[in-house]
């Protein structure tokens, strides 16, 4: 890891204080090893199996939430904010993850059965109608980037 990584992670990390400083060393830790291999799974990133029994230790550890985790990233977004003079952008996105196998037998044209769900439209209309009723098989996801108007970089 170099210079410039080590130090975009110790202010990212600054103010998160977890319940004891092991585990504030265990997150800086995780944070600089998934860092290095973005959108890998945690074996991976692990290398081996103590680490990667450490890392799942840590996760479900009682002592540590996620708001523990993000408080040093909001606290140094926030101070990355105050210091941008001009507007903030702030823009927002979901995205609904669904896991479901759709329909082999489906038509491609959708046509036949009658069934609203064999259209590309009608399964977007269906997956609508079940998450505004509580019934989706999806996860939310919903993203929000801050950037600075006259910046080019995400605060």
């Amino acid at each position: 890891m170099d210079e410039e990584a080590d130090a975009w992670f110790d202010r990212e990390l600054a103010g998160c204080n977890l319940a004891d400083e092991r585990l504030n060393k265990r997150l800086r830790k995780l944070v600089a090893q998934i860092g290095s291999a973005m959108g890998e799974s945690i074996p991976l990133v692990c290398q081996d199996w103590a680490n990667t029994k450490a890392a799942y230790r840590f996760f479900s550890n009682d002592r540590v939430s996620e708001a523990d985790i993000l408080a040093g990233h909001f606290q140094s977004t926030r101070e990355r904010t105050i210091a941008t003079d001009g507007p903030i952008l702030v823009l927002h996105d979901t995205t609904e993850f669904s896991y479901q196998r759709e329909n082999s037998d489906a038509s491609a044209s959708g046509a036949a059965s009658g069934r609203l769900c064999r259209t590309d439209a009608g399964r977007r209309l269906r997956r609508l109608w079940q998450a505004l009723r509580g019934q989706s098989q999806g996860r939310p996801d919903h993203r929000g980037r801050v950037l600075g108007a006259r910046q080019t970089q995400v605060l």
